[in-house]
């Protein structure tokens, strides 16, 4: 031990230090190895052992020892030299000081990456519109595949059919023999699309140019379409019919001289022309909306109606109620009323078969809207046929009021019971244009929704689910 102390020159260098407990000994033990030293150290408390490692250098710049050894390493693992045996003999057949500790060290978990190969590639779906356009396959090749039903992603489609990829390729190969065929295919159908987008913008293009040329107004329905259903089938009877009868009763009149048989001219002269009017504004409320009418043209049959009202106001009743008073005033011997009979007959069924066509009409209306036939009347939701309606059923009372006054006359041969007939009609004429002009302008003025169809509206409102 002294010649390795006296061949050792440099310097010592103490590093890692471990402390560890051992048992309860008391005094000074020590034990040199090649590099290192083990030492206790006495104290009143329990005892501390202490394990130093030492890196000796020489003078030369070589380096001695085996280095740092490692501090796991059991008490068993460091035998003592021989010297060391003879000055500790009393360490020999002592269980180790050292024990070895165990070391918990955690691995990180490594997942394990999928390989796409082509077993995990030959599972791929693909659908069936999507199958025909790629691979250019009719709604027959897919019948023969095998079909796989998936859940859909969204909530209002039900399970929809998918295709194997590998199935749809093959079935594609078969039907187009191959690969080659099935290119040339794709291609020449995407040419075919591009050409059709083609034609499609620059129809596109010229419809733009047509419209601002027009000024956004569309061609209007055809007259032939328009009166031959609805409405418009209603008025085109009438002015037939009434124009009929004004050419008839004019005639009746003539012959006659009769006041009450003037004013039934009169008023089948103002029905004609106000019909007419009806017609007008029927053709013109069909007028698609532009720039400066947003709102479009509906109204015109509402303002041609109240036009209709103070026609058969001024030209009816006005010249009825005329023709009644000069009778009176100035009486006029009437000749035979056989042939106004005749007429007042024929008008009466004419009239009378107008009158059941607006009916008719106005039923079918107002059940679409659930409706009550009074109240359709009454709302004035279709102006021209009310029109129609009102003037027909003027017109069948009308006949009848001029009849019987007309039979009075001819039974006491006073006239004043034609001029009074007269009178009538007149009256009667103004109360149906006093009631055309009311309603249509109460349309046109702007109403408010009925009590009724707001609690109707917000019933089904409140009982869809999606309001809260």
């Amino acid at each position: 031990m002294v010649a390795t102390a006296a061949q050792v020159r440099g310097w010592c260098l103490l590093s890692g230090a471990l402390l560890r407990r051992g048992g309860g000994c008391q005094g000074w033990q020590g034990l040199l190895k090649s590099g290192g030293l083990l030492y206790m150290l006495p104290s009143n408390h329990l005892p501390m052992y202490s394990v130093c490692r030492c890196q000796v250098y020489s003078t030369d710049g070589q380096k001695q020892g085996s280095g740092f050894e490692d501090s796991s390493r059991s008490a068993a693992e460091r035998k003592p030299t021989q010297s060391a045996k003879g000055q500790a003999p009393g360490n020999l057949g002592q269980k180790p000081v050292f024990q070895e500790l165990p070391l918990h060290v955690k691995v990180k978990a490594v997942l394990k990456k999928n390989e796409y190969g082509v077993k995990y590639m030959q599972n791929n779906f693909i659908t069936g519109i999507r199958a025909m356009n790629e691979f250019c396959l009719k709604p027959s090749d897919l019948e023969q595949l095998r079909k796989i039903r998936r859940r859909s992603p969204h909530n209002d489609v039900e399970a929809f059919t998918v295709y194997l990829r590998s199935d749809v390729e093959a079935k594609a190969l078969e039907v187009w023999g191959s690969s080659e065929a099935l290119m040339r295919e794709r291609k020449w159908r995407k040419e075919e699309e591009r050409a059709y987008n083609e034609n499609r913008s620059k129809n596109q293009k010229l419809l733009k140019e047509y419209k601002d040329f027009l000024g956004e107004i569309k061609p209007r329905i055809s007259t032939s379409a328009m009166f031959l259903k609805g409405p418009g089938k209603v008025v085109m009877v009438a002015i037939c019919i009434n124009g009929l009868n004004f050419f008839f009763k004019l005639l009746a009149w003539i012959y006659t001289g009769s006041a009450s048989m003037f004013s039934e001219a009169l008023h089948s002269l103002a029905d004609t022309c106000n019909q007419a009017l009806l017609a007008l504004g029927i053709s013109q409320s069909v007028r698609t909306p532009d720039p400066g009418h947003p709102y479009g043209f509906t109204n015109m049959r509402y303002i041609a109606s109240l036009i209709s009202g103070v026609g058969i106001f001024m030209m009816g009743a006005g010249l009825s109620w005329y023709h009644g008073i000069i009778g009176l005033i100035h009486p006029q011997p009437i000749e035979s009323l056989l042939w106004a009979y005749c007429i007042l007959a024929g008008s009466l069924v004419s009239e009378g078969a107008t009158l059941v066509v607006a009916i008719n009409e106005i039923r079918k209306s107002a059940h679409i809207r659930g409706m009550s036939f009074y109240q359709y009347v009454m709302q004035s939701h279709d102006p021209s046929t009310n029109v129609v309606l009102l003037e027909d059923a003027a017109a069948v009372f009308g006949v009848i009021i001029a009849a019987t006054c007309m039979g009075l006359t001819s039974l006491t041969g006073h006239t004043y019971y034609d001029s009074l007939g007269s009178l009538g009609v007149g009256t009667l004429l103004g109360a149906v244009s006093a009631f055309l002009i009311y309603t249509n302008t109460e349309a046109l003025l702007g109403r408010s929704i009925q009590p009724e169809q707001v609690q109707r509206l917000t019933e089904i409102l409140e009982s869809d689910p999606a309001v809260r």
